[in-house]
């Protein structure tokens, strides 16, 4: 077991080589440039140049990168081109946000997902085709445009939540839920309906084999069934779906963050791409990296306390 998560740590480090070789890559293709950011349309093109030079845009793409990594092997991530903050503390700032987001809507569709997958695997007939509906449904539709029809509904008709912005849990707890409703909300539905189903699947799959049919006939009731055997079986499938959903959701709160402005992660990768903001998306894409590695090393240990195997590995 400690094996296998020194292995991870040790895999990590290429891991993060490579991510940010190619955001600097592909931040070269898109159309925002920060010397033209900073100097508005108004200047010369000589001054732009002058600027490219100063932030060293005009070097090729792995000279900047060694330029960063350097950065970052000394602590430190950068400053921002647009507005000479360090990225380091602009993102730590908004880390919990982005964190809070996907972490509460993975909870909710972990929970949701499992309970009703569970019960379509038990009660089966309609429930399965309930499960078969709900996980259509949530592939089907697009985040975006179900966080577009929550803030028409419940925010502009209704004016029951909050249709934008971010406030501090511990400045006031209840307007963060009220701001955090909908987005949630918005990011849940596709990982709930994908939960759901690999419930229900594994859930059966385990109920179908014979050592669970063997202790069936010998009197165990339906009960201790399902938690002691059942669910620790069907639980590495799930888990890694869970673990999925979490590592997906940071994709898509690029999306849901910038449709309801709340301060994350996500909303900065989006702006400081669009600016040009090598550092600043240089530091988005390492934080996602090492948030990815982490989840990765705790449904390592989750699998040795549900396999015996893995902890032998």
């Amino acid at each position: 077991m400690l094996k296998l998560i020194l292995y991870r740590l040790v895999m990590a480090i290429p891991i993060l080589v490579v991510v940010t070789m190619i955001a600097i890559i592909l931040i070269g293709f898109a159309p925002g440039n920060a010397a033209f950011t900073i100097l508005g349309s108004s200047a010369t093109l000589e001054q732009v140049h002058e600027l490219e030079h100063k932030l060293g845009l005009d070097l090729p793409w792995y000279e900047q990168w060694l330029r960063y990594i350097g950065g970052v092997l000394s602590g430190d991530l950068g400053t921002s081109y647009i507005n000479g903050a360090k990225v380091a503390d602009v993102l730590g700032q908004r880390l919990p946000v982005t964190l809070w987001l996907v972490g509460l809507s993975t909870i909710g569709s972990a929970v949701l997902g499992v309970g009703l997958g569970t019960l379509s695997a038990i009660r089966q007939g309609a429930w399965g085709r309930v499960v078969d509906v709900v996980a259509m449904l949530g592939l089907a539709i697009p985040g975006f445009w179900l966080a577009l029809a929550l803030v028409s509904v419940f925010a502009v008709d209704l004016h029951w939540l909050p249709a934008i912005g971010y406030t501090d849990l511990f400045k006031n707890p209840g307007q963060w839920m009220l701001h955090l409703i909908l987005p949630v909300i918005s990011l849940s539905l596709a990982g709930f309906s994908v939960i759901a189903k690999t419930t229900r699947d594994a859930v059966l799959d385990v109920r179908s084999r014979d050592f669970i049919r063997t202790l069936r006939a010998n009197g165990m009731s339906r009960g201790s069934l399902l938690f002691k055997h059942v669910s620790k079986n069907a639980g590495v499938n799930i888990i890694t779906v869970i673990s999925l959903t979490f590592i997906t959701g940071l994709t898509a709160s690029v999306f849901i963050e910038t449709v309801f402005s709340l301060p994350g992660l996500g909303s900065q990768a989006s702006t400081s791409s669009l600016a040009g903001d090598i550092p600043m998306v240089e530091g988005v894409a390492l934080y996602f990296t090492v948030i990815v590695i982490i989840v990765n090393v705790v449904i390592d240990i989750a699998y040795g306390l549900l396999n015996p195997k893995v902890r032998a590995a």
